[in-house]
């Protein structure tokens, strides 16, 4: 009976893995090969449709995950290491806030408040990500001065606040689908 149990797990444990790794190949590819621009030298980041998605249908751990090695995927291949530390340190952030907004919030019936909420939660998420942890994690690498960072860093805080408020909705029309194509139950 124990090794049933633990084949299940194991069986589990590869599916969450696969599940995340197949969200961590949408992020990069979705970022790199559809580029939105919106501002002198920025593009929308629809890697964060899939981080939302995931965030939302499949867990905390999967989206913060999926949202992080994404990111550290894209600038490498992109830039290197430039930016990384800091895009990674706040996804992870963005990830943790909108994750447990989400499992609180999902199953309820969204009315105009819980919307206007959802958005509200989700641009404070992405300013304590974008222009709080990653402006910080770039300070102290680059010796600039904190508030130069942050000002560098609002085109991105206002282009993904935009995409992951945006998302919301498609979170909702997918979850069911997500969940039974993928067939998880919140596995992370």
């Amino acid at each position: 009976m124990e090794k049933t149990a633990e084949k299940a797990a194991g069986i589990s444990l590869v599916k969450n893995v696969c599940v995340t790794g197949m969200g961590i190949a949408l992020f990069v590819v979705l970022t790199l090969c559809v580029q939105v621009p919106v501002f002198e030298n920025y593009y929308l980041c629809l890697g964060y449709v899939a981080m939302a998605v995931y965030l939302y249908s499949v867990g905390i751990a999967s989206g913060t995950i999926l949202g992080t090695a994404g990111v550290v995927i894209y600038c490498v291949l992109i830039s290197g290491l430039r930016g990384m530390p800091g895009w990674a340190a706040g996804n992870a952030v963005i990830g943790i806030i909108v994750g447990n907004y989400f499992k609180m919030a999902k199953g309820r019936k969204l009315n105009a408040a819980q919307w206007i909420i959802s958005v509200i939660v989700i641009v404070a998420a992405v300013a304590a990500g974008i222009l709080g942890i990653k402006s910080l994690v770039e300070h102290i690498l680059y010796a600039q001065p904190f508030m130069v960072r942050a000002a560098k860093n609002i085109y991105a805080f206002t282009a993904d606040s935009f995409v992951l408020a945006a998302s919301l909705p498609i979170c909702c029309m997918l979850d069911g689908k997500i969940r039974g194509i993928l067939g998880v139950n919140d596995i992370s």
